[in-house]
């Protein structure tokens, strides 16, 4: 199935219905559900006690267990510690290839390690790398130090980063994920972590698929085994200490179509690679993504009331795509549901209507649809002659 599937090139009906609907442009909401029980392929059993599968193209999961239940993050912290160092990058506050003083505190770091030393300066690509290929603690310290000055203060913006991506069940207080009672986070927040990383820095991605790095005549490899297993594997970060058990996030592109696994609390380093493989193959195999509407693109004209004009084109100001059971599109009904009456003056991005999903009679989904154009307001005469024939609509 074509990831790029039309509401239109698929027969999908259109039905305009009147609804009171508030103006203000909408803040983005809660990814769609899937379809009820009984229309997909049963999920697969994953020896984890936390997990999640994630479409990242629609942003809807796919399948979940406790993933809103509060658990150590171990290494997989050190996402937040690199989106937070590729933002210092994009920024221009630090750059690649600057030199970077070791200190203390970097060069003791308990747990793994890329082995940097103090009286060696170390670039920030080094770095990075020693990070995310060999999870070094000292490299994730060095590189907090570097953007926050030193790493409680960098915790804190860890902390801010996490607010602004709605991770609201995550907190911060070191950035290498040694365990701390008040350092925690969840499946669903990692998952948008996760996907924001690749959505924000796709330059910077690449480097969570190399294999292995040398750095001070050591050579360690990639602790994340799907590397070696799945040739569509790419990424993205392992985890393990104690308490958080053996954890992997991983994440897989076959053809147009992205997906992303958070595996939390498996048994065993194999186990945490078995059942990330088990949900990304299920996910692949048991669903489509199909695009509904493309940015920017008119679904329709709906009628203004005191406008300038008496119509205004009618969309969304981004793509949208549904993720559903393989082979079910043909069996999607969109209904639209447009503001009435809608008066102007209308500015552009300005929720308009509602476009309502449903398979086999359950709702899955519903969009927010929103004005592609500004409509100033007419003349005093032609709000008049409006208001007028509104009284007898």
């Amino acid at each position: 199935m074509s990831l790029l599937i039309l509401a239109r090139a698929a027969a999908l009906s259109l039905v305009v219905a009147g609804a009171a609907l508030a103006q203000p442009a909408p803040a983005p909401g809660p990814a769609p559900a899937l379809p009820a029980a009984g229309t997909v392929a049963p999920a697969p059993g994953v020896g984890a006690p936390s997990y999640l599968l994630l479409d990242v193209v629609s942003g809807q999961p796919i399948a979940v267990q406790n993933a809103d239940e509060r658990r150590e993050p171990a290494s997989l912290t050190k996402l937040m510690t690199a989106y937070l160092v590729f933002g210092a990058l994009r920024d221009k506050a630090i750059t690649p290839s600057q030199m970077v003083n070791v200190s203390e505190a970097a060069w003791r770091a308990e747990g793994s390690r890329m082995f940097i030393e103090p009286r060696k300066a170390v670039s920030v690509d080094e770095l990075l790398r020693g990070m995310i290929v060999q999870s070094g603690n000292d490299a994730s310290i060095a590189l907090a130090e570097l953007v926050g000055g030193s790493e409680p203060a960098f915790a804190e913006r860890m902390n801010k980063e996490a607010k602004r991506l709605s991770l609201a069940n995550t907190n911060f207080v070191n950035a290498t994920g040694l365990s701390h009672p008040q350092h925690y986070s969840t499946a669903n927040d990692l998952g948008r972590l996760a996907a924001a990383l690749i959505r924000d820095f796709p330059d910077y991605y690449p480097l969570y698929s190399l294999k292995e790095y040398r750095y001070n005549n050591i050579t360690q490899p990639n602790r994340n085994r799907l590397l070696w297993i799945d040739p569509f594997a790419d990424g993205v970060k392992t985890g393990h200490t104690e308490a958080a058990g053996w954890c992997l996030i991983a994440s897989a592109k076959r053809g147009p179509r992205r997906l992303l696994s958070v595996v939390l609390g498996a048994a065993s380093d194999a186990a945490r690679t078995s059942e990330s493989q088990k949900l990304l193959n299920y996910g692949f195999q048991s669903f489509d993504t199909v695009q509904l509407y493309q940015s920017g693109k008119p679904v329709t004209n709906l009628r203004v009331w005191k406008g300038a004009v008496s119509e205004v084109e009618a969309g969304f100001v981004a793509d949208q795509y549904l993720t559903l059971p393989k082979g079910k599109a043909a069996d999607l009904k969109l209904t639209m549901a447009a503001t009435e009456p809608l008066v102007a003056p209308i500015t552009r991005g300005q929720r308009i209507g509602t476009v309502k999903v449903a398979l086999e009679g359950k709702p899955v989904a519903e969009f927010a649809m929103v004005a592609l154009q500004d409509v100033p307001s007419a003349s005093v005469l032609g709000r008049a002659w409006d208001t007028v024939r509104l009284w007898f609509k």
